[in-house]
């Protein structure tokens, strides 16, 4: 007698190994009641064991609906927010992922070293003109307590084939200025508008006066592209804004990403590491036995 061949695998399932367990899930509306219920346990006991009268109680119950509609309405804004950004993603030749622990600290700089509670959501990633591209949300807190704050930047990035030394590029302010005047390092180039133009700190001072060449200095004080910061930190080049993810933006900043990382001398890269023009020896094809 045959054996009837088996049926399909259910999804996840390693062919031969065990069948994956279906998660219990519960509606968000038994959660919302459940919190609703504990807020008045709670509010009764302290009602019992520290003599309140029952406007209290109510008060308690009052303000602990609030907070779980406040927070209903959270969770609801932001599902609709990263649906969005989820279909725009597709439409736009872009992988959309809600969060992605490995971005939270791929450099030293702002926006990665300030506050606590880092995360990076609203994340998309695709090949932009040759390099791996990404666009996050980059999210932060500061303070503590009642004088806690979210912040938040919108940060787009390429991934680079060598580790090159920190060089940050930032447009001249007042903030630049006042750390000049106290001594603050901003390295001097060639082209006099754009040392107006830009404050740049180095770690390597030759690499950043080889990456730093005319071409891109001018191509960089164009209108389109003057007065956007921009960072090279160990693989990553990357570019920043206040705010949450801009699909808007995105395109732009890539094109300041992309003229910095284009622009990069070869013997440059093959100082630390990459060659550009390095190609791989196909196999030779062996030849058929006579």
């Amino acid at each position: 007698m045959s054996t009837p061949p088996p049926g399909p695998a259910r999804p996840g399932a390693e062919p031969g190994g065990p069948i994956p367990r279906k998660r219990l899930q519960v509606p968000r509306a038994v959660v919302y009641g459940l919190l609703v219920v504990w807020t008045v346990a709670i509010g009764h006991f302290v009602l019992t064991q520290m003599s309140l009268d029952v406007s209290d109680l109510v008060g308690v119950a009052f303000f602990g609906v609030i907070g779980v509609i406040g927070v209903a309405i959270g969770n609801a804004w932001q599902k609709r927010r990263h649906d969005k950004l989820a279909t725009w993603a597709r439409a736009n030749g872009w992988d959309y992922a809600r969060y992605d622990a490995a971005l939270e600290r791929i450099q030293t700089g702002a926006p990665f070293s300030t506050g606590d509670s880092h995360a990076a959501t609203e994340v998309m990633r695709r090949d932009w003109q040759g390099w791996p591209a990404v666009s996050f949300t980059y999210r932060w807190t500061t303070g503590s307590g009642k004088d806690q704050s979210t912040h938040f930047a919108h940060v787009v990035a390429l991934r680079l084939p060598a580790d090159l030394p920190r060089l940050d590029v930032t447009p001249e302010g007042v903030g630049a200025r006042l750390r000049k005047l106290a001594g603050g390092k901003d390295l001097q180039l060639e082209l006099e508008a754009f040392n107006r133009e830009y404050r740049v700190v180095a770690a390597d001072e030759r690499t950043a006066h080889a990456v730093l060449h005319p071409r891109l200095m001018e191509r960089l004080l164009q209108p389109h592209l003057v007065g956007r910061p921009w960072r090279i930190e160990n693989t990553w080049l990357v570019t920043w804004e206040d705010g949450r993810t801009d699909v808007d933006q995105i395109a732009a900043r890539l094109m300041t990403l992309t003229a910095v990382a284009d622009a990069v001398p070869r013997h440059v890269w093959q100082d630390h590491g990459h060659d550009p023009l390095a190609t791989i020896r196909p196999h030779p094809v062996p030849k058929e036995s006579s």
